[in-house]
Parts: C-alpha cells; sequence; structure tokens
C-alpha cells in the first residue's frame, strides 16, 4: 500500500475541485434524511461534509481514513460547516476498515487502488451496507488503468455485491453496486 503524505491531502480537498466534481450533485441520488453515510477514504472531508449535509441532522456520517492527522482536519471542517455532529471520524488499518454497520451508503473515491487487498476491502464493505445499500466506487482515471478499474468492478462483484449502473464521476471511472436484498 503506498501512502502520500497527509498535507498532499490540500491537493484534493480544494475548491478547484468542484470544477469536476461537485459532491452534492454527484451524492444527492443516494443520500436522503436519517441514512447513515460511509466515506471511505475521506482525506480532510471533501465528500464528507456533503453527506453530512445531506443525511440532516437525524442522519450520520462514518469518516473512515488511515491517517488521524487528516481526520482531525475534517472535523475542524465540520465544525466550521455546522455538522460535526452527524460525522464520526474512525481511524482505520491499511487492511481493516473497523467499521460495523448497517450503513445505507458508502463511497470509495479514489482510494481502492490504494488498499492492500481489494477482495478482503469489497468483503469488509460489503458487510457493513444493509441490504438494498448502495457503494459507489470511483479511481481516477490518470492513474488506474481501464484493466486494472475493471479487475477491481471484478473483485467487488466476486464479494457478493451487485453492479446496478456506471455513474458519470468527473476525470474518474466508476461503478456502483448494490448488496443483495435491494429492489
Amino acid at each position: 500500500m503506498h501512502l502520500y503524505p497527509w498535507w498532499f491531502n490540500y491537493a484534493f480537498d480544494n475548491v478547484g475541485r468542484l470544477l469536476f466534481q461537485k459532491p452534492e450533485r454527484l451524492l444527492a441520488p443516494h443520500l436522503s434524511e436519517g441514512m447513515t453515510a460511509l466515506d471511505i477514504g475521506c482525506g480532510m472531508g471533501f465528500f464528507s461534509l456533503a453527506m453530512a449535509k445531506l443525511v440532516g441532522p437525524r442522519g450520520r456520517v462514518i469518516a473512515v481514513d488511515v491517517r488521524p492527522r487528516v481526520l482531525d482536519v475534517l472535523m475542524r471542517r465540520a465544525e466550521r460547516h455546522g455538522v460535526a455532529e452527524r460525522i464520526r471520524p474512525q481511524r482505520c488499518e491499511a487492511d481493516s476498515l473497523g467499521v460495523e454497520g448497517p450503513v445505507d451508503f458508502a463511497l470509495a473515491m479514489w482510494a481502492v487502488h490504494e488498499v492492500p487487498d481489494a477482495g478482503a476491502f469489497a468483503r469488509q464493505v460489503h458487510a457493513c451496507l444493509r441490504p438494498g445499500g448502495k457503494f459507489l466506487v470511483a479511481e481516477p482515471k490518470l492513474h488506474t488503468s481501464r484493466a486494472r478499474f475493471r479487475e477491481e468492478v471484478e473483485t467487488i462483484e466476486a464479494a457478493g455485491l451487485r453492479l446496478i449502473g456506471r455513474p458519470r464521476v468527473g476525470l474518474s471511472a466508476a461503478a456502483l453496486f448494490e448488496a443483495a436484498g435491494g429492489t
């Protein structure tokens, strides 16, 4: 597993990213008031903050990252945005999310290529999802080849999640999955 320095998150979590990825627009079809969402590899909260707004005061967001420092920055940002009470920061290990469900929606934005065992990772996500829960995976096109992304999709399907869509995500290859028991 390759981890870049924590401060490199500023390259990803900045207002310039809004030119090609708009979190609320991307996540709104999947989240609503009262849901529980999981942001895997959350960084400093580019998507976590939007999730917290979409799930509202009765919902919650579990924001997971291996770097404690980025979780600290995320929570400071959440305080400024008035959504800190909806976000639970969770430090994970490289090989373990350390999260128990059920969650309604999980997001792995530019994260799967970083995990050491994609199969184990996908099984952990699947175990967290409630029946019918959705899992959105997006990988950066400039970093993850088409063949590699295809392998990731197959690995996630082998873990028991059903591919249900290919949403458009700026500068990314993306796939939407559903846990068994959904419509």
